[in-house]
């Protein structure tokens, strides 16, 4: 197989990368140069949001596309376009958040979405998402597949919620760990998305995939608890009920990361249908395991994590986690 990543040297695009490079596939990365692909690839450079940014792709015929991007649905469709009569499929890694808000619990992938354009330029992360999909269908029908996926953890994760977990529990004494412990949690590890994607691509899989882990697979409680196991078990975690750091004006999932309490934001990230994807032979590794590798990972850098620059650090302030615990 010849893939063609766009993207490819950082989370998502990286794990992408790196399971095709593992097939013994003929991979080739075009990026913007900010950062080394891994070894074993070719390089393209471009920057797609400049005039003339895909003109490295010109050239060159390959039996998949992979599609990262999450910006001006422009983009996408410029690429795709370009691409259309020289490749043979286009996976467009999408998101969940496509589905207009709010999601019910249950709700497979033909749920209300919101609007979106190929046309449009940046607005905001659903519409652009959206505008992305419709991009990569124009240019290929049924050869595009659309990867919803929902939260990501992992290996390389340049958002920082898992690695703000484990830097912060590290650190040992009292924590703050929002509850309850067996609140329900989806999300899928960034290896078990580039494994479900070659395959399905390579299947001749199309259209829209949820592909986030099932309902059951994981909570806040098993979460957290791999996260204290993996660090040495230094920590108390003290699990708190919602109203408290509500109350107190915390911020769910930015200050306190991947944390969403029970109601109707929750039913909407943490309650999606995936029976398509498995049907389609999605598996999800333990928890335990994702946190486990990317504790060493993080590890391997000093805990400093990579962040992207367009998302803020999350995290809890070390004086408001003491105050809500009474320190």
């Amino acid at each position: 197989m010849k893939l063609l990543i766009l993207g490819g040297t950082e989370f998502v695009g990286r794990a992408i990368t790196e399971d095709a490079l593992a097939r013994g596939w003929e991979v080739t990365v075009f990026h913007r140069g900010h950062h080394a692909p891994p070894p074993g690839t070719r390089a393209l450079h471009g920057d797609r949001t400049a005039p003339g940014g895909p003109a490295a792709l010109a050239e060159g015929e390959w039996d998949l596309v992979v599609d990262t991007w999450g910006g001006a649905p422009t983009a996408v469709r410029d690429s795709a376009r370009l691409l259309s009569g020289r490749a043979g499929r286009y996976a467009y890694i999408s998101s969940r958040s496509v589905h207009a808000y709010p999601a019910p619990a249950g709700q497979a992938e033909d749920g209300p979405l919101v609007e979106g354009s190929p046309d449009a330029a940046a607005t905001a992360y659903a519409e652009d998402k959206r505008g992305g999909e419709l991009a990569a269908l124009d240019a290929f029908a049924d050869r595009a597949l659309l990867v919803r996926a929902g939260l990501i953890l992992g290996p390389y994760e340049n958002v920082g919620r898992l690695p703000w977990w484990l830097n912060r529990i590290a650190r040992g004494g009292p924590v703050l760990a929002p509850g309850p412990h067996g609140l329900p949690i989806q999300y899928i590890d960034v290896r078990d998305l580039a494994r479900w994607t070659l395959d399905a691509a390579e299947a001749g899989l199309g259209g829209p995939y949820n592909l986030v882990s099932p309902t059951g697979h994981a909570t806040m409680g098993t979460l957290l608890d791999a996260c204290a196991a993996v660090t040495g078990g230094n920590a108390e975690l003290r699990w708190t009920d919602p109203e408290p750091i509500l109350d107190a004006g915390v911020q769910p999932w930015t200050e306190l990361p991947v944390w969403l309490p029970e109601g109707e934001s929750h039913d909407h990230m943490f309650g999606g249908d995936v029976t398509r994807a498995l049907e389609a032979g999605l598996k999800c590794r333990p928890v335990e395991e994702t946190v486990a590798d990317t504790w060493a990972w993080l590890r391997t850098l000093d805990g400093r994590a990579p962040q992207r620059a367009d998302r803020p650090a999350p995290g809890l302030d070390a004086g408001r986690e003491a105050a809500l615990l009474g320190l």
